[in-house]
């Protein structure tokens, strides 16, 4: 099984496909990801503070 699959390529055996509309979820997802992460460390400091 591949992990990544070039456009051209003649195979059903994938998991993410190498265009724009995969490389545009990936970055949305591992911002959204970033961004709860530091939501939860401020609450925590924040919370810990008062």
């Amino acid at each position: 099984m591949k992990f990544v699959k070039d456009e051209d390529e003649e195979r059903r055996d994938y998991i993410f496909q190498n265009n724009t509309k995969t490389k545009v979820g990936t970055r949305f997802i591992i911002i959204v990801l970033v961004l709860l992460i530091l939501g939860v460390i401020a609450s925590g400091l924040y919370l810990e503070v008062f």
